[in-house]
């Protein structure tokens, strides 16, 4: 038996013994999750290893229902009498809780019992020596871009998660996962004239992992192109959000159809089901199950089955982001998009949500713009999700007659998320990086407030 195996199967028999202990003592139903986690971070500027870090996490949570009523204890203590006093203080805590009309476990007809395999752990063993190398590289390749003056410093870390998840209604569930990543950061040009800018790539399996030298490259580049940035009149231009930038707006569009967020109406969509939200070319798809996908996972925080769902379809809302409570609030049934932590009820939240890539490449998308902006890094967070008003500093270069000419900065951009999602257009470079992930997205008649 691997050591994962063995690890797995002992968190497994834990939550089984606490879930057992629970409703011994009264619980009428109850889950448990344990997060357990190592990660090993190493810095390095100028050369120099500045910072060595290990972290370690084991966390256990507990939850209890007695009727309507429920109540979350957690705990880094896994000992037998540890595990009864978690279950006694819970259920005393119960007791006293009010109750919510909402709380309780998943309907088992929906909890998951076969779970794919996404290809989400690599059993490559980096060493501290390894990182400081790898940290090391990827600074000396920014360094050595011309007009570098200056580092922020090199990084590198790699680490592993396991999750187990037990309940009382019969779904018992466990994954691990793991992660390699490297960045480096650096300033170029002098004195008022300095600028910074960085790379970074984070993956599950090590040989999927930027090289080096490729992301400190690309660091310095970005850091070179930004200096002498000019500050531009205020005007009514298109505006293009870099594929760094651009899942920003798709996170705001996923807070937005939060399942929790329409059953308090408080989303500027809480009315838009079934209506068109985006052009009727857009698609934007959440997916659990993409193999080596950065938020994947084979089932949702309160075990049950999640699959594929297509969030806009045509540029359509199909569907809210949903677990158990907030449909239930809604009438309707989750969809497996539950988060779980180990103190609190569970969440609801998106996978691997993206939105397709359009058919036009970025240059065809600028080819036609006389004056606009083209955003590299947002700043703030200034967006209401009542009403969708949007406003956030940026920063980026100016296009003039279709082309890239020079950076600029110091620059705010206005709009409200119901106009520029009816008026975006993606590009066709999209990358699966992150979480959240989308083209380059063209949006057309926006405000960028600047001198």
């Amino acid at each position: 038996m691997s050591q994962q195996v063995a690890e797995t199967q002992n968190s497994l028999n834990i939550l089984n013994d606490l879930i057992a202990i629970a409703r011994r003592k009264g619980a009428e139903a109850a889950d448990a999750v344990r997060i357990q986690g190592t990660s090993v971070h190493v810095s390095v500027r100028q050369g120099e290893t500045e910072e060595v870090e290990r972290s370690e996490a084991h966390d256990l949570g507990l939850r209890v229902l007695i009727g309507k009523q429920q109540a979350f204890v957690s705990s880094n203590d896994t000992r037998p009498e540890v595990l009864e006093e978690l279950a006694d203080r819970a259920l005393a805590m119960a007791r006293s809780m009010p109750e919510d009309k909402f709380c309780g476990l998943a309907d088992p007809a929906k909890l998951a019992h076969d779970f794919p395999e996404l290809h989400l752990f690599d059993e490559t063993v980096l060493s501290p020596d390894d990182l400081v190398a790898i940290a090391r590289e990827a600074e000396e390749s920014a360094l050595a871009v011309e007009g570098v003056t200056n580092s922020e410093g090199g990084g590198a870390s790699t680490g592993r998660a396991s999750i187990a998840l037990v309940t009382s209604g019969g779904f018992a569930g466990a994954y691990t996962s793991s992660s390699f990543s490297v960045s480096a950061s650096v300033i170029a040009g002098e004195g008022q004239g300095m600028e910074r800018d960085y790379d970074y790539d984070s993956r599950h399996y090590y040989s999927d992992l930027k090289s080096p030298a490729e992301v400190g490259k690309t660091a310095g580049e970005r850091a070179v192109k930004l200096l002498n940035p000019r500050k531009m009149p205020s005007a009514q231009v298109p505006v293009i959000f870099s594929n760094r930038v651009s899942g920003s707006l798709l996170g705001h569009f996923a807070g937005a159809v939060s399942g929790s967020s329409i059953a308090r109406g408080t989303s500027f969509l809480k009315d838009s089901m079934g209506k068109q939200v985006f052009p009727k070319d857009i698609r934007i798809t959440d997916d659990p199950h993409r193999p080596r996908g950065a938020a994947s996972k084979p089932f949702d925080g309160e075990g049950v089955a999640n699959n594929r769902l297509d969030l806009i379809d045509a540029g359509v809302l199909q569907c809210w982001i949903l677990n158990s409570a907030s449909a239930q609030q809604l009438g309707l049934e989750t969809n497996g998009r539950a988060t779980r932590g180990t103190a609190s009820p569970p969440g609801s939240g998106t996978t691997n949500l993206y939105l397709e890539a359009g058919e036009s490449s970025l240059t065809e998308l600028i080819k036609d713009i006389k004056s606009g902006l083209y955003i590299t890094s947002l700043i703030g967070f200034g967006v209401n999700g009542i009403t969708g008003d949007y406003s956030r500093g940026a920063s980026g270069f100016w296009i003039e007659n279709g082309e890239i000419v020079f950076p600029v900065s110091e620059l705010t951009i206005a709009g409200n998320l119901k106009d520029m999602f009816m008026n975006l257009v993606p590009a066709n470079d999209l990358e699966f990086r992150h979480g959240t992930n989308a083209p380059s997205l063209r949006i057309d008649g926006m405000m960028v407030a600047g001198t």
